[in-house]
């Protein structure tokens, strides 16, 4: 008696049906630890593959770090009572060009706009932080670990943001120096300029003649106090033009780290030399 062998060739798995999807989807995050991201992404995988892109504030929920479990189960417990006790109408029709007309008011724009590069990005880079630390430490461990990477990320932001804000305003303080005490008029700043350019220090001088210029435009505080910009306080001089070989000078060693050399300075001298006048008259 000879046996023949079968062979059983398995359909493939079909996604699971909309309210299946649904119900999987809650039952997987229903006892959810809040810092466990693993729930929440098998969660959406289900919900994705049965539902499509029908819920995207429950996807929304999952994919938050942490997962907002809270808010999801609430979302998902009303959706599967709707859909376990759907609303029927004698005039279907009707009521979907009712639906279409609501969802095109202004007030739901947002919900056909696809997120920003901005939003994708922020949320591609908290799936790779969150994936390498549950690799690294596991599913508590990484969870616990990615707050500690979140406040550093936002330290280092911020701190960026800061020094980025204090460069392109041009603080003048930093540009001379230690504020003094009381107001230095602007004799003080171009005499300082002829100090430093006797020394050599080009860079040094060329900012002194700088604050010099706009203590005679603007007054004594200006250079000190002011949260307007070297450029923005020569603009409202009544030649702006002509302080154009001072200014271009004082923004590239400044703000491009250059080095002035003397035919620069000497142009920005001169530029500088009918602002020394009234400076040494009302000094």
């Amino acid at each position: 008696m000879i046996a023949g062998a079968t062979t059983a060739v398995a359909d493939p798995v079909s996604p699971p049906r909309y309210l299946e999807a649904v119900q999987r989807a809650y039952t997987l995050i229903q006892d959810a630890s809040p810092r466990d991201v693993v729930p929440a992404i098998l969660a959406i995988q289900v919900l994705v593959a049965g539902t499509g892109d029908t819920q995207p504030e429950i996807v929304r929920d999952l994919q938050a770090r942490p997962p907002l479990y809270d808010d999801a189960r609430i979302r998902l417990t009303a959706l599967l009572a709707a859909l376990a006790h759907p609303v029927t109408t004698s005039d279907p029709e009707l009521a979907q060009q009712r639906l279409r007309e609501v969802m095109s008011m202004s007030r739901y724009d947002a919900l056909h706009r696809p997120p920003s590069l901005l939003d994708r990005f922020t949320q591609w880079v908290q799936d790779r932080i969150s994936s390498l630390l549950h690799l690294l430490f596991g599913t508590r461990g990484g969870a616990q670990a990615a707050w500690w990477f979140y406040l550093i990320g936002v330290a280092v932001v911020a701190a960026v943001v800061f020094v980025v804000f204090r460069a392109s305003r041009g603080r003048f303080v930093q540009s001379i120096g230690a504020a003094p005490e009381r107001p230095r008029p602007a004799a003080d700043y171009f005499s300082e300029a002829d100090r430093m350019a006797g020394r050599g220090d080009r860079v040094g001088a060329i900012r002194a003649l700088c604050a010099g210029v706009a203590a005679t435009l603007e007054g004594e505080r200006s250079w000190e106090g002011s949260p307007l910009t070297v450029r923005e306080i020569f603009q409202r001089a009544p030649d702006f033009a002509s302080l154009r070989p001072l200014l271009l000078p004082f923004e590239a060693a400044v703000y491009g780290g250059r080095d002035v050399d003397a035919s620069t300075y000497d142009r920005a001298a001169r530029v500088a030399e009918p602002f020394r006048h009234p400076a040494q008259v009302a000094a």
